[in-house]
């Protein structure tokens, strides 16, 4: 472990343990697990601020994107002159190229203690007790593939981890969905498959790492969702309701009869129809 990183993940050890030990009369088994999930959610709701920074930079980078792009085409050439057009251009805005990454680095130290904490055997040249307590019967330092038969859905490991990995697969769908209809709305481009395809590596990464990091992974990916769905309202839960024919056709069916009686009371007036 990086001893910058040392000193904080000892100290959110201890308050993940004591958290569990508070929760264990009521949780019982149950109480490390929702100790990962509410310091989780407490971290991030401490770093909901730059979430949302993070979020209105990169929606004002989409909303720019077809003006950068023309600019890149006009002054392609130029580059003393096409960085001075963007720097005007994100003046005029009142924003930066760097308004979505940067808050994204300033979280970066405080997710990496909470997935250094739950993925490390030791912490402070000790074992991580965390990772002794379990979930179904599955110990929270277990990873995926060190259990026998990890596709044996019959077997508590099987069916544990293939059941976060389907919830994982589901928030990420989500995200990217959300993502692509905020992107197409803001500059009506689709995104590559490259785009697509990054938010899956969340599941990836939860292969590879114990139980007890696949729940914070869980756990944050639900949040980050959330902060969204939160900010991009009510465009973000539109989005992600299904259209179908129906709901397409419920206003022009909902006109029709008033069209119907505008006509019927206009031939009884004795006017045109």
């Amino acid at each position: 472990m990086s001893s910058f990183l040392g000193v904080p993940v000892d100290a959110a050890y201890h308050l993940v343990s004591g958290l569990t030990g508070i929760l264990t009369p009521a949780l019982g088994g149950l109480a490390a697990v929702a100790a990962i999930v509410v310091f989780t959610m407490a971290v991030r709701l401490l770093l909901m601020p730059l979430s949302l920074r993070a979020l209105r930079g990169q929606a004002a980078q989409a909303r720019l994107a077809p003006q950068l792009v023309a600019l890149r085409q006009r002054y392609g050439k130029q580059p003393e002159r096409l960085q001075r057009e963007m720097a005007a251009l994100y003046k005029r805005e009142g924003t930066s190229m760097f308004a979505g990454f940067a808050p994204l680095l300033l979280q970066w130290p405080f997710l990496s203690v909470m997935y250094l904490l739950f993925r490390s055997p030791t912490v402070g040249g000790t074992a991580n007790t965390l990772l002794t307590h379990d979930l179904f019967g599955v110990p929270l330092g277990l990873h995926w593939l060190s259990g026998a038969g990890p596709l044996d859905l019959a077997s508590a490991h099987g069916a544990v981890f293939v059941g976060l990995f389907a919830l994982l697969a589901g928030l990420c769908w989500l995200s990217a969905r959300l993502g692509r209809l905020i992107t197409a709305q803001a500059t009506g481009a689709k995104p590559g498959l490259l785009v697509r395809a990054l938010p899956y590596v969340t599941v990836v990464i939860a292969a590879f790492a114990p139980l007890a990091a696949g729940i914070y992974l869980l756990t944050t990916l639900a949040w980050s969702l959330a902060e969204r769905m939160l900010y991009s309202r009510p465009k973000g839960w539109t989005a992600l309701m299904p259209r179908s024919g129906c709901a397409a056709a419920g206003p022009a069916a909902s006109r029709a009869p008033a069209s119907g009686r505008a006509a019927a009371d206009r031939s009884g007036r004795g006017g045109p129809p």
